[in-house]
């Protein structure tokens, strides 16, 4: 696993910071309306740690465990980043991160959503989601499909101590420049769909998608939060799109 030095790190991020102010100046967008998370995943915590200190205030991690033992960890220092939860969660996995993230990007069935609000009730707290919609329609993507979360809206809006914040997807890795923004496209189409559906339009403000190989689209297409981890933090020791 290459590991970054700090000064490396922070030209790697000026280097991405760069690039989406660029992005979202040519599509007519203020560069403040995206938010950069890094994401950590598979880096020990003190990597976290460093990528913080550098600047990076929004960190992503795939898995309930890593994210709950790397936030412990740096609670201890008084290092408190806004924790995003952007990978697939098992049901019984729910009760070790509720109260943790700062933002559950991943919720992709409505029987998770009423676990997540089911724990949330118990905890006393209400927990930021975002729905994973799988609009390429890949058999290896998670989420709902278009017309299942339009069809289940209205139920997931009655879950108590939920906030639904809007969508998250991921498109197929691009073969060719311009694929991923098909995709990118549906997702802003159904996205606003929703928003005329229904929703909190003051909360229904988020648009996760777009990664280190094409989050220069996702912005073009009205990203809000792009997920990027390659970029800044490096290779890791498998072959990883984020």
């Amino acid at each position: 696993m290459n590991m970054y030095t700090s000064e490396e790190m922070k030209e790697r991020l000026a280097a991405v910071k760069e690039s989406i102010t660029d992005a979202a100046r040519k599509a007519g967008r203020a560069p403040s309306e995206i938010t950069l998370i890094g994401v950590s995943k598979f880096f020990p915590a003190e990597y976290a740690k460093q990528a913080y200190e550098i600047g990076l205030m929004d960190l992503g991690e795939n898995r309930p465990e890593e994210m709950h033992e790397k936030k412990q960890i740096l609670d201890q220092l008084g290092i408190h980043p806004n924790w995003h939860l952007i990978g697939t969660i098992q049901s019984r996995k729910v009760r070790l991160i509720v109260g943790e993230p700062y933002l559950i990007h991943s919720v992709d069935t409505l029987s998770l959503a009423k676990e997540i609000s089911k724990r949330s009730a118990a905890k006393e707290l209400v927990t930021s989601i975002l729905l994973e919609v799988n609009v390429s329609g890949e058999e290896s993507k998670h989420g709902f499909t278009p017309e299942e979360v339009t069809a289940s809206l209205e139920e997931l809006l009655v879950l108590p101590n939920l906030s639904i914040e809007g969508l998250m997807t991921m498109a197929p890795i691009q073969q060719k420049e311009g694929e991923a923004a098909k995709v990118f496209e549906q997702a802003k189409v159904l996205f606003d769909k929703l928003k005329e559906q229904g929703v909190n339009k003051e909360k229904w403000n988020k648009l996760s998608m777009g990664m280190s190989g094409d989050y220069k689209e996702a912005i073009q297409c009205g990203s809000t939060h792009v997920r990027i981890g390659t970029a800044i933090f490096g290779k890791r020791d498998y072959p990883d799109p984020v």
